[in-house]
């Protein structure tokens, strides 16, 4: 893996999240290639802003960064704590972004930014590509679990990053 340095990589950058951004990340959500990838049920306007501006921006426990590329929102990475006090991984970005390395950069970023380990991640096994992107970061497969009719790949981050 090549050098990463701390929060710019190849135009990517992290920032803190602000309101302006929730209207992105909902058209994100609602991108039809997004919801077949993830397979993640989009939520309506109001449950998707409760949802933010309680349970992510709301809550001291989760740790939120927007993804900037070339000063533009590109979409968010969050960690958050789940069931069995696991902690959580989730990313979004919007399509245009995608197989650009963005997601790649991004990642390093925010794992040199979360030290909270394990890290857990659970991807629809259809989504190869957050499957790999989660592996070239050190995750690791450990289990397959099946949120309704869906199954997911469950993978671990054990380590903190050097």
């Amino acid at each position: 893996m090549r050098a990463v340095h701390r929060h710019y990589v190849g135009g990517s950058r992290l920032r803190d999240v602000e309101q302006a951004d929730l209207e992105e990340f909902f058209a994100q959500e609602h991108d039809p290639e997004a919801v077949q990838r993830s397979k993640f049920p989009p939520r309506g306007r109001e449950a998707f802003m409760t949802h933010w501006k309680t349970r992510v921006l709301g809550d001291p426990t989760v740790f939120v960064q927007a993804v900037t590329v070339d000063r533009e929102l590109a979409g968010n990475v969050v960690a958050w704590w789940g069931e069995g006090r696991r902690r959580f991984i989730g990313y979004w970005l919007g399509r245009q972004y995608w197989g650009r390395s963005i997601g790649t950069q991004a990642l390093a970023l925010f794992l040199e930014r979360e030290k909270d380990r394990p890290l857990h991640a659970d991807p629809f096994i259809g989504n190869t590509g957050s499957v790999r992107l989660l592996e070239k970061h050190g995750f690791r497969r450990t289990e397959t679990v099946r949120y309704g009719e869906h199954e997911h790949i469950m993978l671990v981050l054990d380590e903190n990053p050097t």
